[in-house]
Order: structure tokens, then sequence, then C-alpha cells
């Protein structure tokens, strides 16, 4: 008598099944030792040989095995996840280049890696900062990448007092012990802007800033201060926004409805700048020969509008590596540093010249 073809149903049934994941038992009937030995091989940790840890590791690829990363955290050995809060309004970070090249570059390490990334977007810093202990209290990640550091920033002392790594993406007034820092220089960026404006003969500029909370908008109001100051210039000012398109047209267009417009403004960002130069087509007026345009971050966008956008460009995902590398380098019990990034270059397109000559001149 033979067995019936399985049914339909049957069939269905076992195609529906998920793959059983291979475990530390299938490794040590595989390689012929016991699961200790595989454990001992696959976490680093003494009491087998060498040619015994290169056998387990060689039958675990083979296996397509992984660590489970809820098992490591109650074992105390990590969850083998990075975490990423961003306090903005969300509508906001859906237009900004910036963060979704900084993540590529952050994900690009993680992955090297096999760590995995825990973001979330949250309303303000105290929000993030309930994140922050959450995660720490339920073993969620084992270290935190910390953006937009802020000139009041309750961030860093919490995590000190968390006990938790961390790597600061732009960088704090001071040092913390469980921090690394990746250091941007507005400073230094912010004077190349208005010394290549101030070559050019701009003695009017506006800085359309971003949020007035955040310490690298600090430094780039700071640094045009000081700029105007060496340079002799009176009708130099820095007015802040929430980093949106709708904000940077606001301002724009009552900057340049003023009876002493300037003839130069630098956006904190790629999305005011191409909103600003709108808002001067739209005003009957022309870029550059009526008013110059810098943009503070450089994209694609800066090459989509006419005139191409003259901006300070950077590696943003290199920055983003860097920052992750940092990261792991804490995590594997290296020391917190701080790491200076290079100075961004002015790349100059159209949309920078000469401002017009002086009525009657």
């Amino acid at each position: 008598m033979t067995d019936s073809p399985p049914s339909g149903k049957d069939t269905q049934a076992a195609r529906r099944a998920p793959a059983r994941r291979p475990t530390m038992k299938d490794i040590a009937q595989r390689a012929g030792v016991s699961e200790s030995a595989v454990s001992f091989a696959l976490n680093d940790r003494p009491g087998v040989s060498e040619i015994t840890r290169d056998r387990v590791r060689r039958v675990a690829e083979q296996l397509g095995w992984r660590p489970s990363t809820a098992a490591r955290a109650l074992s105390g050995e990590g969850a083998a996840t990075v975490g990423l809060v961003v306090a903005r309004p969300a509508a906001t970070l859906g237009v900004d280049s910036f963060f979704l090249q900084l993540i590529s570059g952050i994900q690009e390490v993680l992955a090297e890696r096999q760590l995995g990334l825990l973001f979330q977007v949250v309303e303000d810093v105290a929000a993030e900062c309930a994140v922050y202990r959450r995660w720490w209290a339920e073993h969620r990640v084992d270290g935190v990448l910390v953006v937009d550091p802020r000139t009041d920033d309750p961030r860093p002392g919490l995590l000190d007092e968390l006990g938790l790594p961390g790597v600061v993406i732009g960088g704090l007034a001071d040092t913390h012990p469980n921090l690394s820092q990746v250091r941007a220089d507005d400073t230094g960026a912010m004077a190349a802007v208005v010394g290549r404006l101030y070559e050019l003969g701009h003695r009017s500029v506006v800085h359309i800033a971003g949020l007035d909370s955040l310490a690298h908008t600090d430094r780039r109001i700071r640094s045009l201060r000081a700029e105007a100051a060496r340079h002799g210039l009176t009708q130099v000012r820095s007015v802040t926004t929430d980093y949106s398109d709708t904000e940077g047209a606001a301002v724009t267009r009552r900057v340049l409805g003023a009876r002493a417009a300037p003839t130069a403004l630098v956006y904190d960002n790629d999305v005011m700048a191409a909103a600003g130069a709108a808002v001067v087509a739209g005003l009957g007026l022309s870029v550059p020969r009526d008013v110059s345009i810098v943009s503070w971050e450089d994209s694609v966008l800066c090459r989509m509008v006419h005139p191409w956008l003259t901006a300070l460009s950077r590696d943003t995902i290199a920055f983003g590596r860097l920052a992750a590398r940092e990261l792991t380098a804490l995590l594997d019990g290296g020391a917190a540093r701080s790491v200076p990034m290079p100075l961004p270059r002015l790349i100059e397109r159209e949309s920078t010249a000469p401002p017009p000559p002086l009525t009657g001149a």
C-alpha cells in the first residue's frame, strides 16, 4: 500500500512554515564539540584552542547563525543596537538632506559591525531624555548618537549619569567622561563665507539661521558678529527660523522689503536657500544681480534651482561614518575623545557676485 500524496492544504501549510533558526546546539553537533565550547568560541572567550575556535566559526558561518540580541541583553553582553533620537518637528526632517546623508554614513559602519540602528523622532529635548532613560532601563541600546547639541543641553549630564556611551555630532562646549565628540567648525566656515562676501564688495548681509537653541546656530551667529566687527560692517545680522522652507521664504520676503535691504543672504540650509531664491524671483528681483545667495549645506537642490546656488560643501556621509566609528570605539572599550571634521569648502556658483552699484553712483 502506498502513501497518498499530500493534500493541497498540507502542501500550503508546509510552504508557510518558517525556517528554523540555527542554534548553538546545531553548531556543536556539526563541529563535533560541546555547546559550551561553541559559546566560548563565538564569544571570544578563553577555554578552547584556536583550531576549535576557527572550526566553530566556520560552521556557524555555513549554517547562517547569528547571535540573538534578546539573549545578549539578558546575559549582559549588550543589545547589538545603537540609538539615534532627533528632537525636531518631523515635517522639517522630510526635506532636510543633511540627516538623510548623515544616517547613510552611520548605517554603513553599523552594517559592517552587524549593529542595528534604533531611530526615533520626538518633539523636544525633554522627550528625548525620557527615551534615553527608557532605552537604558530596558537594555535596548548599547550606546547613542546625539545630534543638534544645545546651548544649554541636559543630555550629556543625563548620559553621564546613566553611564550610557555616546557620541555628540556637532560638538559641545565641554567634555564628558562617556561621550566622544565629532566637531564641526561652524566658526571657521562662517568666517570663510563673510570673508568672501566682503571681498566681492558686500557690506549688508543677513544670515537666515536655524533654531536659536542649537549650539551650532549660536556659533554661526557669534562668528558672523565677530567677522562683521573685524571688517567694520554695521549692516550685518542674523534672523532665526525653524529651518523650514516656509519660514525661510517669509524671512526673505521681510528683509528684502525693508528700507535698507541686504545685498547678500546666507541661509543655514539648502531648503531655505532654494525657497529664498524663489521669493527673490517672485519680487521681480534677480539673483545675483540684486542679491547674492549662499547656502550653508550643499546638495542636489542647490543645482536644481536657477541660478545654481553657491554653497558650503562638506562630506556629510563621511561625518556619519566618523561618528559611528567613534561610537563603536567606545563600545569596544576605547576612551572618549574629541575629533574635528575638516572645514567645509565654499563652492562658488552663479548665485554670488559683486553687489549692485549704489543708486546715484
